[in-house]
């Protein structure tokens, strides 16, 4: 084999997917059929788990210093548009933290004691890092990682069997265990490999761009519904977007023009607006599609490969990183022997749910937008629930992510959702110890059961002793590498049950120990 994985497509997702299987001891290679990273405007926010997951990856100062970077433009732009209170306008001193359909949630109203808001630790301050950021700073980890990544080389075809994967490249012809198509919503892995499909029809027309323009004076800060759409101005300087509900665009291809988007904003805004430059635009549609299985054999899909929807939100890029960080780590373990193929039967089973949920969260969207009577009632209702603690606290716990939860065998509240940052008595936190990408144990309690159970999986499983005066009334957790709890234990319990499913979950995730190994 040349590779144990090759992944098809250089984004935010592939890149991700493979630092965490390079992680895992992998040899792993990227294709990417751009030489050039894409600079075209994209996500400009990211959720809570993939500021988690990029946390307990060590990235936290890059990801710090970019939002900070970012707030000091959104502060130039409110200052520019004499709005030093922020009268609307997402990020002004943390007035705003997102949006549902435009509708904007005001921090002062979110109950940050709800399920999965509180426990990000400093993860969750960070949300304004764009697309193009995220990408740029995991590169420069593929890079210290030793992923071959290798631009200008697009995947032509491909030929799996019960051993591997044969890929073609224009160039050339690699040899690897598996595929894992990152490769974007037109999949060229996903069109070959035959996966299904199934999903819903586009009815908007959506353009998204950063332009130079004159005649501003009127057009409203942040989001604003018309009679003919909806449009948004900031919170970056000449950043703009239109929604409207003709239908999708005629020719998805065409470039997007000054003209085109002046005509746009002006219908859609009633505002005449002069567009002299356009620096960069997309246009995008509300088709939503999901595949009904993230594997086939030896072939694998993740990101918008598995999964599109509108980017109403910045939910795409956040899923996406959500199914690198699930998948790396197991299919690691399988092209390394210590895990059967059937972890990766798990993949599916735990990232699918969360897609569909996500796909219905920006359909939900599509319906409050719309112009007609019946859809601008809804919106009033929506709004009002906005004016809520408990209904802005619903919404971004939404819009952050928080409270995804796999279906995962135990009782214990912490079993199958994102594991709480602890302050721990060293003066470290839980997620400094994931950066190397290993499961870990907490011994909360200097319990020498647990410990025991712990024996044989030195190199899959990092055991660390050491006291949680936060939360005194945790005995032990294991967390899977992708941040998520597989089982726990609380202190105080009789031997025996202090570490009841311990051996069982360990066996699951990571194997059956050294020990038990020889034995056989």
């Amino acid at each position: 084999m040349d590779y144990d994985v090759v992944v098809a497509g250089g984004g935010p997702v592939g890149l991700m997917l493979a630092c965490e299987l390079r992680l895992g001891g992998a040899r792993v290679a990227v294709l990417e059929r751009l030489t050039e990273a894409d600079t075209t405007i994209k996500g400009a926010a990211i959720t809570t788990p993939s500021a988690e997951a990029l946390y307990r990856r060590g990235m936290l100062p890059a990801l710090a210093e970019v939002q900070r970077q970012t707030m000091d433009r959104f502060r130039a732009f409110l200052r520019e548009r004499n709005d030093e209170d922020g009268d609307g306008a997402p990020g002004q001193g943390l007035r705003f933290v997102g949006h549902f359909a435009g509708i904007m949630l005001r921090a002062d109203l979110v109950d940050r004691t709800g399920p999965g808001l509180g426990d990000a630790g400093p993860a969750a301050g960070i949300s304004y890092v764009a697309q193009q950021d995220v990408e740029r700073l995991l590169a420069v980890r593929a890079d210290e990682l030793g992923v071959h990544v290798r631009r200008g080389a697009e995947l032509t075809g491909f030929d799996a069997d019960d051993r591997g994967v044969t890929v073609r490249t224009s160039g050339e012809t690699i040899r690897a265990g598996w595929l894992v198509g990152c490769d974007g919503g037109r999949s060229m892995v996903r069109k070959l490999a035959g996966f299904d499909f199934p999903g819903t029809d586009p009815e908007i027309t959506c353009h998204q761009a950063v332009v130079e323009m004159t005649g501003t004076e009127d057009l409203n800060v942040g989001w604003t519904t018309t009679d003919t759409g909806v449009y948004a101005y900031g919170p970056m300087p000449g950043r703009v977007v239109t929604v409207e509900f003709g239908g999708p665009p005629a020719d998805r291809e065409a470039p997007v023009t000054a003209e085109d988007l002046q005509a746009r904003l002006r219908h859609v805004s009633g505002v005449d607006v002069t567009i002299t430059e356009v620096r960069t635009a997309t246009r995008f549609t509300d088709h939503a599609r999901q595949v009904t299985e993230y594997r086939k054999g030896r072939v694998l899909l993740a990101g918008d490969a598995a999964h599109v929807h509108s980017a109403f939100g910045s939910q795409g890029l956040s899923l996406g990183i959500g199914d690198a960080m699930n998948l790396g780590w197991k299919l690691a373990a399988v092209t390394g022997g210590r895990a059967p193929e059937g972890l990766l039967d798990t993949y599916t089973a735990e990232r699918h749910p969360v897609g569909a949920w996500v796909l219905d969260w920006t359909r939900s969207q599509i319906a409050a937008m719309r112009p007609d009577p019946q859809s601008r009632a809804l919106r009033k209702i929506v709004s009002d629930l906005t004016e809520t603690v408990a209904g802005t606290t619903y919404f971004v716990a939404r819009l952050s992510g928080a409270g995804v939860r796999y279906e995962l065998p135990g009782d214990h509240p912490l079993i199958g959702r994102s594991a709480p940052d602890l302050e721990l008595a060293d003066g470290s936190r839980l997620a400094d110890h994931l950066h190397g990408g290993r499961a870990l144990l907490l011994d909360l309690a200097d319990d020498p059961e647990v410990r025991a159970r712990a024996a044989g999986y030195a190199g899959r499983v990092d055991l660390v002793t050491v006291g949680c005066p936060s939360r005194p009334e945790l005995g032990a957790v294991l967390v899977r590498p992708d941040g998520f709890t597989a089982w726990a234990a609380d202190a105080g319990a009789q031997p025996s049950a202090s570490t009841d499913g311990l051996a069982e979950a360990l066996g699951e995730w990571f194997g059956v120990p050294e020990g038990a190994v020889a034995a056989g």
